[in-house]
């Protein structure tokens, strides 16, 4: 712990939402570095379906979405939700997130990208919220690229239903269709877009973006999202 932690520690104590205990380091943000050792951080070794991220090999569920490549920076569950979660809330991202989510931004294929694009919210939405999450993303991944953060070419036109985790991934996909349109196409043309966003569930909502921008005269479309919510198979 370094003097900084030491201070803050003392003067505004923070408790892992997760365990309870202390967070004794800022940059770990709202869950404790134990909790953060208890949490799947993906690297280099995992054996993963090349396409999609998916654990295991080609799984053979993403032959037909549009994208290049999908990743992330690790499993949706302890540290990483309750970290994603807290984004949702507020526009604040940990040191730590930023780090995990350089190291998964330079690894192939995602370091060919030329363009970084935050997936949008409809209008209405941002409006009540605030801000825009995947716009935090985007800003720190483009700090550690040094890539131009395009947020003005891809536009959300249409609201979906707010809640939609009991839906399939047909459900998903369905209520996407058509939601987002690419303003300025010359910004995107030939360009590999990296789209970022917070949790990669069942991909309808990237795809939807991808489908626009390809259409658009994108090269390549990568993803990369903080967390990717457990496999339902």
């Amino acid at each position: 712990m370094n003097l900084y932690d030491a201070v803050l520690t003392l003067a505004y104590p923070q408790i892992c939402v997760i365990c309870a205990r202390s967070v004794e380091c800022h940059r770990f943000g709202v869950a404790c570095e134990t909790c953060w050792r208890g949490t799947r951080i993906f690297t280099d070794e995992e054996r993963i379906c090349w396409k999609c991220g998916a654990l295991g090999h080609a799984c053979g569920r993403c032959d037909e979405m549009v994208f290049t490549a999908a990743r992330a920076a690790g499993m949706y569950k302890g540290a990483m939700r309750e970290s994603v979660l807290l984004l949702k809330r507020q526009p604040y991202l940990p040191r730590h997130v930023g780090s995990l989510l350089e190291a998964a931004v330079m690894r192939e294929p995602l370091n060919r990208s030329t363009r970084i694009i935050p997936v949008p919210l409809h209008p209405k939405r941002l409006k009540t919220r605030g801000f825009n999450q995947a716009s935090i993303i985007g800003q720190t991944v483009a700090k550690a690229l040094k890539l131009p953060l395009d947020e003005v070419s891809l536009l959300r036109v249409s609201t979906t239903e707010k809640y939609r985790a009991g839906m399939d991934a047909k459900g998903r996909r369905d209520t996407v269709a058509g939601a987002f349109h690419v303003a300025h196409p010359r910004l995107v043309a030939e360009e590999s877009i990296l789209l970022v966003d917070d949790v990669y569930t069942t991909g309808a909502t990237v795809c939807a973006c991808a489908e626009a921008l390809i259409n658009s005269g994108a090269t390549d479309v990568f993803v990369l999202t903080i967390g990717r919510a457990p496999d339902r198979g």
